[in-house]
Order: structure tokens, then sequence, then C-alpha cells
């Protein structure tokens, strides 16, 4: 069975109903580390070989955050800064990440229309996804398809359950080793 990192990347959780509801349909596994990173660390000092060592315990990194201006929250960019050196998650003898999975769980405010070519933000949220994309690959990662929850903020009760219920399924399945 994988090894399944879930990197919590929420700097205003409390207030996300979707993201809460996505943390309490996380099944209850030995396989899964489930990593807040804001709650690890509020000062944003980061304890770079720590994060490296859970990192290397595990098949598959989940990063679970929302879309920040078309990128993620500060922190996660500051932790693949930090976390992924030179020498050791690419460049010379920087292999340590090679073969491990990348997978982003991301919501967005806007639905998945309002991120369209034709919609409002004139681009496809995998289109914002690139710089995270080309990152997993120069570490010699595998990049998976992101798990997004669009229209959050237009969600009912009813949606977001679904949308928990389907996030259960997906971590399911990453469990029992089918990717995509």
């Amino acid at each position: 069975m994988p090894k399944i990192l879930i990197l919590l990347v929420h700097p205003t959780l409390e207030k996300s109903k979707a993201n809460q509801m996505l943390l309490d349909s996380i099944p209850s596994s030995d396989a899964i580390t489930l990593h807040d990173l804001y709650e690890e660390y509020p000062n944003f000092s980061i304890h770079v070989k720590v994060e490296q060592n859970l990192v290397l315990d595990h098949d598959i990194i989940l990063f679970q955050h929302p879309l920040y201006w078309y990128s993620c929250p500060p922190l996660m960019k500051l932790w693949m800064d930090m976390v992924l050196e030179d020498g050791w998650a690419y460049g010379v003898d920087g292999n340590q990440l090679v073969g491990k999975k990348w997978i982003q769980v991301i919501t967005t405010g806007g639905s998945k229309d309002s991120y369209s070519k034709g919609g409002f933000h004139g681009y496809a949220t995998e289109d914002f996804l690139l710089p995270f994309r080309r990152t997993a690959e120069l570490c010699g990662m595998d990049y998976l398809a992101p798990f997004l929850v669009q229209g959050t903020f237009q969600l009912n009760e009813l949606d977001l359950q679904k949308e928990s219920n389907r996030y259960l399924n997906f971590i399911n399945n990453l469990l029992g080793g089918i990717y995509g």
C-alpha cells in the first residue's frame, strides 16, 4: 500500500468550509500522514531536514491548498524553495524524489467555467499549474492530474458533501494503487 503525505497549506483554514469538509473525509489509515504547514510553521521557519525526511518516507505527496492569485499560498512556495534543494531534489545527485507522485488538491472560489479560455480568468486551472508540473518533473516526480473542487463560493451543503465523498473515493483509490 502506498504511503500518502498530505501537505495541508491553507493560511485561513478556519474560514474554508470546503477544505474543512475535505479534511473530514480523509480516511483513518496508517498509510496517510496529514501535515498542516501553517500549524507547524506559523513563523515560516521551515525545518528543511524534517520536511525532507517526511517526503522521503512517502510515495505520494499530495498538496492540499486553495488557488491564491493563480498560484499557491506563500508558505507552500517557501516550502518548495527550501525543501526541494539542488543536489537533493534535482541537479547533480538530486534524485531523492524520483518516482514519487505529486498531486495537488485545489479549491477555487471561481467556477470551472470561469477558469476556461472564454471564462473570467481566461485560462483553464491546469494552465496556472504549469510551474508546479515543471517543478515535479525537474525533481523526477510523476505529476498527476489535480483533484479540483471549483466554485466553492456557490456550493451548498449537499454539493460540499458530494465533493467530500469524491475526495474520500480519490484517496481510497490512491491507497489501492489506482492513479489518475
